[in-house]
């Protein structure tokens, strides 16, 4: 069985994490979507929160397990037995930030990282950009899947 992890603060999740998990499934049999808390961030939701909308938004799809998590990534792969971790690359920045990030995963514990590109409908989406039109009272619906506007 192919498993990989998906990891992130999905605060909130959006359509470009929603295409890489549509994406992830086409390659895994498995794919657990891995929700963290980083102490040097601030959440709009709660982490209880963000794992709801996660498991709403994909709960037909059997290949797609929600967990929190906490630590260092490439522990809970080798607590899971997982090979593979899933990353989403909107542009050339994305790609430098998250290839060192892979290095050294692959470095602690021979985690291979798997990248996706967005589709340029989604390549502009943020988390944080969503957050913000949310907080100045602007339209993010159509940023943000069904399971976030419940």
């Amino acid at each position: 069985m192919k498993r990989a992890m998906f990891p992130g603060s999905f605060d909130p999740i959006t359509l470009g994490h929603c295409e890489i998990i549509e994406k992830a499934c086409e390659i895994f049999d498995e794919l657990i979507v891995s929700v963290g808390n980083n102490s040097d961030k601030d959440y709009k939701f709660s982490l209880d929160q963000r794992l709801k909308f996660i498991s709403d938004e994909f709960k037909n799809n059997s290949k797609v397990y929600v967990e929190k998590y906490e630590g260092l990534t490439v522990d809970f792969c080798k607590s899971k037995n997982i090979k593979h971790i899933v990353r989403g690359l909107r542009n050339p920045a994305d790609f430098e930030f998250e290839k060192k990030i892979a290095l050294f995963n692959n470095s602690l514990e021979n985690v291979e990282t798997i990248f996706f590109l967005t589709s340029p409908n989604n390549a502009f989406i943020s988390s944080s950009m969503v957050r913000e039109i949310m907080d100045k009272g602007g339209n993010f619906k159509k940023f943000v899947p069904n399971s976030v506007l419940v």
